[in-house]
């Protein structure tokens, strides 16, 4: 799977869309309050503020769509992604044109108080677990258009990131039952034909389809919407050269249980479907204010 670092996520031609379309949609033909109400030739600065507890996510994309707004904004950032920020904290500095910074605030916050949500609520998740064997890990459950970001802002938070989309690993649901295959049938092939898939991981519901998936030894077993007694049940027959991932229902009351059946991952597609955005803002003013 795809290394999720920055270059890789900025350089992703989706992701470079999704911001033109971004600044497209809002700047439109042009910021007409600033175009007629703001002198050309004054200049400004501005700080982040955080108001919340936060981990930071989306750094990296400020300068990036700063100077797609104007080429002349500086942006001196204080802190790194992945950095637990406490209520209060400065974390960035920018110069520039005051209109230009007036004009790109809304897309530079509309990025990070979406990234920086998710990556506090995976932090949360992951502190939740802390001193078992279990990891937190994200689903395809994204934002159209915004999956790398969204699955980076996880990584910044602690967590790990699944398959990123139908195309790097082998996943066999229920639905994929439908064609009448069994489980063992589905493995086998999948282990012929998909050589190059990173891993090969089967769903299962119920114990039954726990011993056949034991049987066909895939990379991964995946425990869905199973209580804590199926999941120890599951647990006491599943080989430990077979990872287990528990996924469905869960929720920060509830991890910290499921993690300590000795689980090894547990998927939460909560991270990104619902991560409410972080509390920060953007003060900016006009230098013939100093």
């Amino acid at each position: 799977m795809a290394d999720l670092n920055f270059k890789v996520i900025r350089d992703d031609a989706t992701t470079l869309h999704v911001i033109e379309c971004a600044l497209a949609e809002d700047i439109g033909a042009g910021d007409v309050t600033t175009r007629h109400l703001v002198p050309d030739d004054l200049l400004g600065r501005g700080h982040f503020l955080a108001k919340q507890d936060l981990v930071l996510c989306g750094l990296g994309l400020v300068e990036f769509i700063l100077e797609r707004v104007d080429g002349r904004i500086s942006f001196m950032p204080e802190l790194e992604d992945g950095i637990p920020v406490p209520a209060g904290t400065r974390f960035g500095r920018l110069t520039g044109p005051f209109g230009s910074l007036l004009t790109a605030e809304r897309t530079v916050l509309n990025f990070l108080t979406h990234l920086s949500g998710i990556a506090t609520l995976t932090a949360q998740y992951v502190n939740r677990v802390e001193g078992t064997s279990a990891k937190i890990y994200d689903t395809r459950k994204t934002m159209p258009g915004l999956r790398l970001l969204e699955k980076y802002a996880v990584a910044a938070g602690g967590g790990q990131n699944h398959r990123i989309g139908l195309f790097d690993a082998i996943l066999i649901k229920n639905n994929h039952l439908a064609t009448g295959k069994s489980i063992g049938q589905l493995v086998k092939e999948a282990k012929e034909r998909a050589l190059g898939a990173a891993f090969i991981e089967v769903e299962v519901g119920n114990m039954s389809q726990v011993s056949e998936a034991v049987a066909a030894g895939p990379d991964i077993i995946m425990l869905d919407n199973m209580d804590l007694e199926q999941i120890e049940q599951a647990r006491a027959i599943i080989p430990a050269r077979i990872a287990i991932e528990v996924s469905g229902n869960v929720t920060l009351e509830t991890v910290r249980e499921i993690a300590r059946c000795g689980v090894d991952r547990i998927s939460v597609g909560a991270l990104t479907h619902s991560a409410p955005a972080a509390d920060l803002s953007l003060r900016i003013q006009p230098d013939h204010a100093h």
